[in-house]
């Protein structure tokens, strides 16, 4: 069976959008074989599309995520992935007290895979510009790398 990775930010519709196209296309690009999906702890955006800012700074790579949806995140979560990586120490946090008993996912910070980086979230750009955006990619896409290589040693 193949990993299933899931990543989680507060509303579904920035960070973990991006963190999830970044790691398809270097997953695809690198010829390993992944789930991959983004969820919120928050439901304010359910079913929304991503931010349009995320959506152009995906398209700047490449990436259409317009079909994209927000979704918030669910108990059977912690029992369909085998790691699921909070953007931030807060849903970390959050993530945590929402996990059943016995969850069967490995429960982790994204940015603890990028040296340098442990402890630290990734930039949220909800409230930035463009700037804040490519930012918030270029850590979702070093820590997507760095999930590639891991597997890539297998």
């Amino acid at each position: 069976m193949q990993p299933r990775i899931l990543f989680v930010c507060l509303g579904n519709i920035c960070r973990s959008p991006m963190a999830e196209a970044a790691l398809r296309a270097r997953a695809v690009a690198a010829g390993i074989a992944l789930t991959i999906d983004s969820a919120g702890t928050g439901s304010w955006h359910v079913g929304n599309p991503p931010d349009p800012r995320a959506q152009a700074e995906a398209l700047r790579h490449g990436i259409d995520i317009s079909a994209y949806r927000a979704r918030q995140v669910r108990e059977e979560d912690f029992r369909t992935f085998d790691t699921i990586y909070a953007l931030d120490p807060y849903n970390l946090r959050d993530l945590h007290a929402v996990a059943p008993r016995r969850p069967l996912a490995k429960v982790a910070l994204l940015m603890d895979l990028v040296p340098g980086r442990a402890g630290t979230a990734v930039i949220d750009p909800f409230y930035g510009d463009e700037h804040d955006f490519a930012a918030a990619w270029d850590d979702v896409d070093a820590a997507a790398a760095q999930i590639v290589a891991q597997f890539s040693r297998r």
